[in-house]
């Protein structure tokens, strides 16, 4: 799941909740869902979420409450700012 949102500053923030790649561990053995977040190309944070593979409904409500959350400055693109949601299910 991949949500855009634009920063009080102007900047604008890609947050992506999905499957964790790991070249080491097939994708069809990966379960784990990480939420990251990206400024103009470059990852400013990545936190592991309690999330599975399968729990796509949820993994869509956090990518839209983190984003709705940056969009006013609530939160800030940091792991320490997002990592209380990623640790608990919307």
């Amino acid at each position: 799941m991949t949500e855009l949102a634009v920063l009080p500053d102007g900047r604008e923030v890609e947050v992506r909740v999905g499957v964790a790649q790991d070249s080491y561990i097939s994708d069809r053995d990966m379960n784990t869902v990480s939420l990251e977040l990206r400024i103009g190309g470059r990852v400013e944070a990545v936190v592991n979420t309690i999330l599975d593979a399968a729990q796509e409904r949820e993994a869509r409500e956090l990518a839209d409450h983190v984003a709705a959350g940056l969009r006013t400055g609530e939160l800030v693109p940091t792991a320490g700012s997002i990592e209380p949601l990623a640790d608990k299910l919307p």
